[in-house]
């Protein structure tokens, strides 16, 4: 099979000899005379490999690498430079790239260094393909969601997951920025290391150097004995840093360093130790924003923010609340040992049309609660909490307003679903109440107070 190679290089000659080298080793070769000229191929879905030069008029290859990394972190990118500029190159490897080659070169070793690019993209969709069929579990947790907001997310995680590519995480309070990059660092091959994770807003500032860097003993009153930080204990894996908007301005110049130069000294010692670490930071702040106020640095914002995943709040995902519920709901069933099968037509309707301002962390809140409350075998209306049946959705996150249904009250819209519930349920059931009222999770002295109440007409059916 043909393989898809892309040659980026403002020099006539050089793109003619590599195109006939490449093309005589059987691959299909695209050329741009520029990496501006290169962007739109970059989302070429067929593409496997980008050969670059470093030095061009306007982008050059170190910009195009992290471009690259954002857009396409599955397409290696091999740099290719004069001899001048190797440090140059050796920094774009640091930064993502996959290999480079220094000028003149032979043919075979452009060959070569093709042909393992090639290998890597093989093995990354492999991979990729066999984590895809498998359960997300993490501990009991995974990400749920079958709705377009929910495949994008994980479309995105599994896009970057294979590299050692710093990501950043977005997005507001509650939405399980946490559990994404769990998931990032659970599909990539640092999986079988150590996975670390700081609350950077947690943790007092005059701690929090330690924590990070760890220290040695007799550092400070206290330290009796050398104690690992926790960059030194996500060595070969990950670590997370959430909430780093909140991280003491002090304490990112020191991050920085570790994120450029892989090398961190621990309180109290002079001796230089080295790094393998993933980084992946998260904040529900606007980054940029801070760091416009002055309040975070510009240059280790742009070290964490290589390639971005924004979580959207659960009220753009709406689509996912009834499976989030009743996944939230058969966990916490199998921890507390009640007997609740799940939730009535009219509890799902309340939770969809609520704004959920706490996000996935306020519906599982929610499940519980409702799961504490519940009577029968079904979760229903009189089980939720009345913050959620009295909120309008208009004012808990900007989601759709109960009265947008025709400008009801809240009282009469509750009552016609149900109304119209029961209903169904008598229906169903073919008018017996007994039957209805199991399938509702009721007593049948309750429905019949309902029946009333409603003024629901019976049909009973005598076959």
């Amino acid at each position: 099979m043909k393989r898809t190679v892309l040659v980026i290089d403002d020099e006539t000659n050089m793109q003619r000899v590599m195109r006939m080298v490449l093309e005589a080793a059987g691959h299909e070769v695209l050329v741009a005379d520029s990496a501006e000229a290169a962007l739109p191929t970059l989302q070429n879905p067929n593409l496997d490999v980008i050969l670059t030069d470093l030095k061009m008029p306007g982008m050059g290859g170190e910009e195009l690498v992290r471009r690259s990394r954002r857009e396409r972190p599955d397409v290696p990118v091999i740099i290719v430079t004069a001899h001048g500029t190797i440090s140059s190159a050796v920094k774009s490897v640091r930064d993502g790239a996959a290999d480079y080659l220094a000028k003149p070169f032979e043919p075979e070793q452009l060959e070569i260094a093709v042909h393992n690019a090639i290998k890597l993209r093989d093995i990354l969709r492999e991979n990729e393909q066999l984590r895809a069929t498998v359960s997300q579990s993490l501990s009991g947790r995974r990400l749920v969601g079958s709705g377009p907001a929910a495949q994008k997310l994980m479309e995105e995680i599994r896009r970057v997951a294979p590299y050692k590519t710093g990501v950043l995480i977005s997005g507001e309070s509650g939405t399980g920025k946490e559990l994404v990059a769990r998931t990032v660092h659970e599909l990539s091959p640092r999986r079988e290391h150590p996975w670390v994770a700081i609350n950077c807003s947690a943790i007092p500032r005059d701690l929090m150097e330690s924590e990070l860097f760890g220290y040695v003993k007799g550092a400070f009153t206290g330290a009796t004995q050398n104690r690992l930080g926790r960059i030194e204990q996500a060595h070969g894996g990950t670590l997370f840093l959430d909430e780093i908007g909140d991280l003491d301005p002090g304490l990112q110049a020191k991050l920085l360093r570790v994120i450029q130069e892989r090398e961190f000294s621990p309180v109290g010692s002079d001796k230089v130790r080295t790094t393998d670490v993933r980084f992946i930071a998260a904040s529900n702040r606007d980054l940029k924003e801070l760091v416009r106020a002055g309040k975070f640095r510009e240059d280790l914002y742009y070290r964490l923010d290589v390639y971005r995943i924004v979580v959207p709040p659960l009220r753009e995902r709406r689509e996912d609340i009834s499976l989030l519920a009743q996944t939230f709901l058969q966990e916490l069933v199998a921890e507390t040992g009640k007997d609740v099968k799940g939730f009535t037509p009219a509890a799902l309707e309340v939770f969809s049309r609520y704004g959920w301002p706490g996000n996935i962390r306020e519906l599982r809140n929610t499940v519980e609660r409702s799961l504490l409350s519940a009577h029968g075998e079904w979760i229903d209306l009189t089980d939720l909490p009345n913050a959620i049946l009295g909120a309008d959705a208009s004012t808990t996150g900007g989601g759709v307003a109960f009265d947008a249904l025709g400008n009801r009250a809240l009282d009469d819209w509750l009552a016609d679903v149900e109304r119209q519930t029961i209903s169904q349920a008598l229906a169903a059931c073919h008018g017996v109440q007994a039957h209805a009222a199991k399938k509702l999770g009721i007593t049948e002295r309750s429905l019949w107070h309902r029946i009333k109440k409603l003024g629901i007409q019976i049909n009973r059916v005598v076959s």
